[in-house]
């Protein structure tokens, strides 16, 4: 007589002896909820500016991991315990890492946006001595410059980067890579101090010009391009080169055609890389391109006002109104985060769309 099987039982995560996938996920989100609601009582009374954020998470991620790692020694078993809590302790690190980054973006966010409305990209500070005016001129003189920078010092760091690579021997090559590597250390202001004792020496002294801060920037960026473009054309494989000279390609050719192509996106990435390096410097563009109130949009002619330096100036000298000068200043900055943003944004689009296309058989 057969028998029948009872049904089996479903087998439920916590009775098993292990934690259910979703556990450490809800466990986290529900110690972070709890984290922001005691920073927030304690910082009850004050505005948005005031809240610890960067205290919050610190909090949120102590709190997870003594729960994960109660609620393991529970449901499983000491040594999952233990286990859940070295992960715990190992995202907790870049958590923390991530902390002043975090924090930083949050103070310049909340702060930037009581000024990022139209007047401030509308208008400059030309006959504004309190409250209203906006960064119309230093935004102008930011992308001018950066782009002035960019065009000088990428064809001259792809060029030294494709020599070292592809032609580059011997002592000339050894001597090359050396200067480009004491480069990527000097000080932004010494950059700034060389470029205006050249113009101070060939015009006169006082002299301040946009394009001169566009060569101090472009000091500061061939380094950076020759040092990330030369990584990225040694890794290009040698069989593409050789099978270009076998067909008959010459050199010049194969690097145009076959290289540059290969390497595209990530010599993209590091001319992005070499763009944000720069376009946050301060130091060398107050030597440089000086600073003004008025938008100006010729490189060659008088004095440049940049983001960098319109923050440090409305902060500085703040005027008949602090708290305006201050808010312009945080809008300034939001504004510059903003802008690196797109940036890299369009070079990896731009990465993509230029990057050789695999295709299969």
């Amino acid at each position: 007589m057969a028998t029948i099987a009872a049904p089996a039982r479903p087998t439920v995560s916590l009775t098993a002896g292990k934690l259910p996938a979703w556990a450490p996920w809800g466990l986290l989100a529900f110690s972070m909820f709890i984290s922001f609601v005691i920073v927030g009582v304690a910082s009850a009374g004050g505005d948005l500016a005031d809240f610890n954020i960067a205290g919050a998470v610190a909090l949120g991620m102590l709190i997870y991991l003594i729960a994960i790692t109660v609620l393991s020694s529970i449901a499983e078993s000491g040594r999952h315990a233990v286990d859940r809590l070295m992960t715990a302790l190992v995202a907790s690190a870049f958590v923390l890492a991530l902390l002043p980054l975090i924090s930083l973006l949050f103070t310049v966010l909340v702060a930037g946006l009581q000024r990022f409305d139209l007047e401030f990209f509308s208008y400059s500070m030309r006959n504004v001595v309190g409250e209203g005016g906006g960064a119309v001129h230093a935004i102008w003189g930011t992308l001018l410059i950066t782009l002035a920078a960019t065009v000088i010092s990428v064809p001259i760091g792809l060029m030294t980067s494709i020599y070292l690579v592809e032609y580059g021997r011997g002592r000339i090559a050894k001597a090359i890579t050396f200067l480009v590597d004491v480069m990527t250390g000097i000080p932004s202001i010494v950059a700034g101090l060389f470029i205006y004792s050249v113009f101070a020496l060939l015009i006169g002294p006082g002299t301040s010009m946009g394009i001169m801060g566009s060569l101090a920037l472009a000091v500061l960026m061939i380094p950076v391009v020759v040092r990330g473009s030369e990584e990225l054309l040694r890794i290009v494989p040698n069989e593409l080169r050789e099978a270009s000279y076998a067909l008959g390609v010459p050199k010049w050719a194969t690097i145009v055609k076959v290289v540059l192509p290969t390497s595209i996106a990530g010599i993209t990435t590091s001319v992005m890389l070499a763009i944000a390096r720069v376009i946050g410097e301060t130091a060398p563009l107050l030597l440089t391109a000086g600073f003004t109130q008025s938008l100006n949009t010729n490189l060659f002619n008088d004095n440049m006002m940049t983001l960098p330096v319109f923050a440090y100036n409305s902060y500085m000298q703040q005027g008949t109104n602090p708290d305006a000068s201050v808010a312009r200043a945080w809008a300034a900055a939001l504004t510059l985060i903003l802008i690196v943003m797109v940036l890299n944004l369009g070079a990896r689009l731009i990465a993509k769309i230029f990057a050789p296309k695999m295709t299969g058989r």
